[in-house]
C-alpha cells in the first residue's frame, strides 16, 4: 500500500523538481546580471552546474541509500539525453535550432570528450577512485582553458557586490528551493529502488532511462520556453556545461562512495549508442552551427534506439 502511494506521488515529485529548478535558475541569472558576469562563462559553468542540481541531489541520495548504480545510470542517461533528445526536440518544434556558442572547434571537441569520459571509464563495468580523480582533473582542465579565455573569475573577486546588491529574500528563496530539491530527489531515489525491486528489474535501467527525464527538467523547460517564445537559438553553453558538470559529479560521487563501483548492467551496446549519439550531434552542429528539423529527427531516432535497447535488453 505504501509503495502504491509513493508511485502515485512519483510524477508529482518531478513536477516539484521542475518548479524548484526554475526558481533556482531565475534567481542565479538575476545574481549574474548584478555581477556583470561573462554570458558564456556564466552559462557554461554557473548555469551548467545549477541546471544539474537535480542530478547532484539524486547522486548524493543514491550514495546515502548505498545504491551507486542509480547515480551512475542517471548521469550517463542525463548527459546523452541533453544532446539527442532535448536539443533535437527544440530543433523539430522550432523548425531548426541555431547553435550559439563561443567555442573554437578544438575547445568543442575537448568539451565533448570530457562529457564522454565517464562512458569510456565504465566500459569495463567498474569505476575506481583513481578514475574518479581523473574525471575531476579533466573537468578542472576544461574549466581552466575556458575561464582563461572568457574570464569568469576576474569578475567575481569582489564579493562585497553580492552582499550589497542581493536581497535577503532572494537568498532565502534560493535556500528553500535547494532544500526542497534535495528532499524530492531523495524521494525519487528511494522510490526508484523500491519500484525496481517490485518489478524485478535493475535500478540501473530505471536510472539510465526514466530518471534523466526528471533530472533534465530544467534543460527541458529552457527548450520549451524557447519554442513558445519563437526563438531558434540554443545557448549551447547551458547544455554543454550541464553535461560536463555531470562528469565532475561522477568523480565526486565515486570518491564519496569510498569503494569502487560495480556497474553490472552497463554494456558495450550502451557505450556504442552513446558515442554514436554524441558523434552525430557534433557532426550536425559543426556543419552550419545549426541543427535542422530533419537532423533533430535523426538524433531523436538514436535516442529512441537507446531507450528501446535498454528496456528490451536490460
Amino acid at each position: 500500500m505504501l509503495l502504491f502511494i509513493k508511485t502515485v506521488f512519483y510524477p508529482f515529485a518531478f513536477l516539484i523538481l521542475w518548479i524548484c529548478s526554475g526558481i533556482i535558475i531565475s534567481l542565479v541569472e538575476r545574481f549574474a546580471k548584478r555581477l556583470n558576469l561573462s554570458s558564456f562563462a556564466f552559462s557554461f559553468f554557473v548555469l551548467g552546474i545549477l541546471t544539474s542540481i537535480p542530478e547532484f541531489s539524486v547522486g548524493i541520495n543514491s550514495i546515502l541509500a548505498k545504491t551507486p548504480d542509480v547515480f551512475v545510470g542517471n548521469l550517463v542517461g542525463a548527459s546523452l539525453m541533453l544532446f539527442i533528445f532535448v536539443i533535437p526536440v527544440l530543433a523539430i518544434f522550432g523548425k531548426g535550432a541555431k547553435m550559439v556558442h563561443q567555442l573554437s572547434e578544438n575547445d568543442m571537441i575537448f568539451a565533448l570528450l570530457v562529457v564522454a569520459a565517464p562512458i569510456f571509464l565504465i566500459a569495463d563495468n567498474l569505476l575506481t577512485r583513481t578514475e574518479s580523480v581523473f574525471l575531476i582533473l579533466i573537468y578542472g582542465v576544461l574549466f581552466y582553458f575556458i575561464e582563461k579565455k572568457k574570464g569568469l573569475m576576474t569578475v567575481i573577486k569582489d564579493t562585497s557586490l553580492i552582499k550589497e546588491k542581493t536581497a535577503f529574500e532572494d537568498w532565502l528563496e534560493l535556500i528553500v528551493a535547494l532544500v526542497i530539491t534535495f528532499f524530492m530527489s531523495r524521494f525519487i531515489v528511494t522510490t526508484t529502488v523500491e519500484l525496481a525491486d517490485f518489478l524485478n528489474i535493475s535500478a540501473f535501467m530505471i536510472s539510465i532511462v526514466f530518471i534523466p527525464i526528471g533530472t533534465n527538467i530544467p534543460e527541458l523547460s529552457l527548450a520549451i520556453r524557447s519554442v513558445l517564445m519563437g526563438k531558434k537559438e540554443v545557448a549551447l553553453g547551458d547544455y554543454l556545461g550541464s553535461a560536463a558538470a555531470n562528469t565532475l559529479f561522477f568523480g565526486i560521487f565515486t570518491l564519496l562512495n569510498g569503494d569502487r563501483i560495480n556497474v553490472s548492467n552497463y554494456s558495450l551496446r550502451t557505450l556504442l549508442i552513446t558515442l554514436l549519439g554524441l558523434g552525430v550531434f557534433y557532426i550536425f552542429s559543426r556543419s552550419k552551427r545549426e541543427i535542422s528539423a530533419k537532423e533533430g529527427k535523426i538524433l531523436l531516432l538514436i535516442y529512441l534506439l537507446f531507450v528501446l535497447t535498454e528496456i528490451l535488453f536490460p
